[in-house]
């Protein structure tokens, strides 16, 4: 007797090469309209790399890039894929006040459904700054009108990162928003990501697929998987003066990235997060709206 496979959520966070945290120091935002913007092309690469293994996933976009490139949003909603929030212009949360976030997050939420046309229900905190000191901003999601979050990641990081929290979906703010972290899988007691993003690139691809395999088969838990535009784009303009350990994290494997996603794309199911994690979702909806 045959199974189906484990449908796990595919996820992109719609930002460029000069908004990422680690680069906050060295490029100013009032400098950002100056820059030589590559998300559009990235994201026609992303796109028909999707659509050829007919993958649907969810992008978390940024509001000061669906307010400039109003036609990619749209295409993202045209092409059956999920749109959610990435905040407005990639303040971490531990840099805001609970008044000031609540602003920044309705403020892309608005654009967002404006521009898309769509509900916006789903929200990812930049650089995943939701942790132990400001639990507070679930709250505050719920009172903007999201319905979940996937803004933690339960590892010790010198970025982010709540080691406390559970490593699978899980409920907040009174059972009115669900968090749904990014997978991790613990290697010698100590969790490990490999949901994405920088450790996809430096880790050897097989080491990714054995530990997102392990949680398929011998969890039998969804994967939440994510990367950025700019991973696909190893001839992006190189930001000068930074740090060693910034310059390797950022620039190790770019040409090795895509061929990689294509693989993955292939070894595993994927979908959007509002559909893999609809149980979750729903259970949250009906919590701030009972019937």
């Amino acid at each position: 007797m045959s199974h189906q496979p484990i449908i796990n959520a595919m996820t992109v966070d719609v930002e460029d090469y000069f908004q990422v945290s680690a680069f906050e120091s060295h490029i100013d935002r009032d400098d950002w309209g100056g820059k030589e913007c590559r998300v559009e092309r990235n994201m026609d690469r992303i796109l028909a790399l999707f659509d050829s293994h007919s993958v649907k996933a969810t992008f978390f976009t940024l509001g000061w890039l669906a307010e400039k490139y109003p036609n990619m949003v749209r295409r993202i909603v045209e092409e059956g894929h999920e749109l959610a929030s990435h905040g407005w212009d990639h303040q971490r949360v531990t840099g805001f006040t609970p008044e000031a976030f609540f602003q920044d997050v309705s403020r892309t939420k608005a654009v967002l459904e404006d521009v898309g046309g769509v509900e916006i229900s789903g929200y990812r905190a930049p650089s995943y700054s939701i942790c132990e000191d400001n639990l507070w901003a679930f709250e505050t999601l719920v009172e903007s009108g999201h319905v979940y979050s996937s803004s933690v990641v339960p590892i010790q990081h010198d970025h982010y990162g709540m080691q406390s929290a559970s490593r699978f979906a899980f409920s907040v703010a009174d059972g009115k928003l669900a968090e749904i972290p990014v997978t991790t899988y613990p290697v010698m007691g100590k969790n490990i990501n490999f949901g994405g993003g920088g450790w996809f690139r430096f880790f050897p691809y097989a080491l990714t697929r054995w530990a997102l395999q392990q949680v398929n088969v011998k969890e039998q838990q969804a994967c939440n998987f994510y990367f950025h535009p700019w991973e696909v784009d190893p001839e992006q303009p190189r930001v000068g003066d930074i740090p060693i350990k910034t310059k390797f994290r950022h620039y190790i494997n770019l040409a090795r990235m895509e061929p990689r996603l294509d693989q993955l794309l292939g070894d595993f199911a994927w979908g959007r997060m509002d559909e893999v994690f609809a149980q979750e979702i729903a259970a949250a909806r009906k919590a701030v709206c009972p019937a």
